[in-house]
């Protein structure tokens, strides 16, 4: 098996690696994330406020199945790009299949309950009102397609594990630009309203599956699996649940917060309110691409210095990763504060959520400068296969922080008690993760480079 491509990840420099993996992630996320805010400017503009809020309804439940293909595809690249550092090609394979199989049988089976129980969960996350029926309409259509996308999103994660990440780009590239143009065909040409946005949806994740799929095909992949490693091989499938859970807690939270924020904002203000909450859950997704491309681009950096024990270069991706990720935080922050009446007026013209909107955003972004520190941290205890450190922090923020303070704070302030709560959860947050990276720095990663620069003295 040829490493050129991952060997990379060992030898060049870290700020150069650091551009290299995270500028292809973050233009894969940017267009991803237009994808779904376009989607929603579609929705607004020829369907209407309502259905902007219907398909929020709709995303925790469909992010969830979905995530259940990230998380195995976060846990088993963290295997992999370990196992590449490690010259261990037979690990590697084995894990990819194994991540394969495990992934279509899990999602299958979420989709039948979930198709079984559409009536009850669609309430249950905020669909009451007049967002039933649009949002029963999309829910179903979608979730026909989430085995793809769970497919699809694992598959990607490999990619970037074997340091191909300008084919990660393009796999999320070709399903965001497929959506929109889908888009407008099926709700703006052929008038299908709700039932074209999902389409296009659903076709979106069969191209990017499409794309993935010929990618491994292809002489591009290091990962030419065979048939016997589809087989299951119990200790890596325990290893990809303990590190991809991590992402699937991560994921499963955000879904909990959706379904008591629709249903808590809906209590609060009404279908206007859910409105407000979804037009800003998609500003999250979408301003903070750069940030989260800096994470995806480090994560498999960092997994292949600590397999190949490059604890020093280790190190220096660490607080690299945190300075770039800080440094376009600050910019995403200085834009939200700044322009929040002319991003609200893109989505829709109903005038209550125009003056709800710009208010509610500056406060939910208030403390982005300080996110990156929280995001670096919890992604290198995921990067470098500890699944407690790493589950501890992800569920930190969302969890522990958040969830608790929007429970407590709306009761004394009203709908302000829920924006509030999101930088306030964010400074918490932070500073917990802080001081576990802080810690795990000190104590194992400079011991450990010591104990190797011991061992090659002798």
């Amino acid at each position: 098996m040829s490493k050129v491509n991952s060997e990379e990840l060992g030898t060049k420099p870290i700020g150069a690696l650091l551009i290299k993996q995270a500028v292809p992630a973050s233009i894969g996320i940017l267009v991803m994330s237009l994808n779904i805010l376009v989607d929603t400017i579609f929705i607004g503009n020829w369907v209407g406020s309502i259905g902007i809020a219907a398909i929020n309804v709709v995303l925790p439940v469909s992010f969830f199945i979905a995530a259940l293909g990230m998380a195995i595809g976060i846990g088993g690249s963290s295997i992999i790009s370990r196992a590449l550092g490690a010259n261990n090609d037979k690990k590697a394979l084995k894990t990819f299949g194994n991540q394969i199989t495990i992934t279509l049988l899990v999602t299958i089976t979420m989709v039948v309950v979930g198709l079984t129980f559409i009536d009850q969960l669609i309430p249950a996350f905020g669909g009451k009102g007049d967002i039933f029926d649009p949002a029963r309409i999309y829910y179903r259509v979608v979730l026909y397609g989430v085995p793809v996308l769970a497919l699809a999103m694992m598959g990607n994660t490999v990619i970037r594990a074997e340091g191909k990440p300008k084919f990660a780009m393009v796999a999320m590239i070709i399903p965001s630009v497929g959506n929109l143009i889908m888009d407008y065909v099926f709700i703006n040409i052929l008038d299908y309203g709700m039932l074209g946005a999902a389409w296009a949806t659903t076709g979106s994740y069969i191209l990017c599956l499409s794309y993935i799929v010929w990618f491994f095909l292809s002489k591009n992949s290091e990962l030419k699996i065979r048939f016997s490693d589809f087989g299951f091989d119990y200790e890596i499938l325990k290893e990809i649940g303990a590190l991809g859970f991590v992402t699937l807690s991560r994921q499963a939270i955000v879904s909990v917060t959706y379904l008591l924020l629709n249903n808590i904002l809906f209590d609060l203000g009404g279908e206007s309110s859910v409105a407000t909450y979804a037009i800003i859950s998609r500003m999250l997704m979408f301003a903070l691409f750069p940030v989260l491309g800096v994470t995806q681009g480090f994560l498999p950096i960092a997994s292949y210095n600590y397999g190949a024990e490059e604890y020093g270069r280790l190190r220096e991706t660490i607080n690299k990763a945190i300075g770039y990720a800080s440094a376009v935080a600050f910019i995403v922050f200085a834009l939200i504060m700044i322009f929040p009446e002319t991003i609200v007026s893109v989505f829709t013209q109903d005038a209550q959520v125009l003056r709800d909107t710009p208010s509610a955003m500056r406060w939910v972004f208030a403390a982005v400068p300080v996110i990156a520190l929280q995001l670096i941290g919890s992604a290198y205890f995921q990067a470098i296969g500890k699944a407690g450190p790493a589950l501890l922090l992800t569920l930190s923020r969302q969890g522990f922080t958040f969830i608790p303070l929007i429970l407590i704070l709306p009761q004394f302030y009203g709908e302000f008690g829920v924006w509030i709560s999101f930088p306030l959860a964010d400074i918490l947050s932070t500073i917990i993760t802080g001081y576990f990276l802080r810690k795990e720095v000190k104590t194992t990663l400079m011991v450990d480079e010591k104990s190797n620069q011991d061992i090659k003295a002798t």
